[in-house]
């Protein structure tokens, strides 16, 4: 069964668009190209903050995760990519980062 990873991206103020760019236009295609797999993103309409970016990657199993992941923490294009986002400032002020597992009863396996 596929283990969820919910991620929280706090942005500092005035710094969500940038984010929601830099995944729309860099993040995107390099999660496909490491075969990471969104399964979904979601900015806060009514909750603690609306300075956050939460989105769900699914992944086959922990080693999955730390094999995919760290190939796309590491690729060139990605790290260039990031340094250009933020050459305005940084983007970001926390992540957090939870690994969810489904129950047999949930619509999402």
């Amino acid at each position: 069964m596929a283990i969820y990873e919910m991620r929280v991206y706090r942005c500092l103020p005035g710094r969500l668009p940038a984010l929601l760019a830099r995944f729309e236009n860099t993040t995107l295609a390099l999660f496909k190209r490491h075969g990471i797999e969104p399964a979904g993103f979601w900015t806060t309409e009514i909750g603690e903050s609306n300075l956050d970016l939460t989105y769900l990657l699914r992944w086959e199993s922990m080693a999955d995760r730390e094999t995919k992941w760290a190939a796309f923490a590491a690729d060139p294009e990605w790290i260039a990519k990031r340094a250009e986002s933020e050459k305005d400032g940084f983007i970001l002020s926390n992540i957090t980062s939870s690994f969810l597992r489904p129950t047999a009863f949930s619509t999402v396996k």
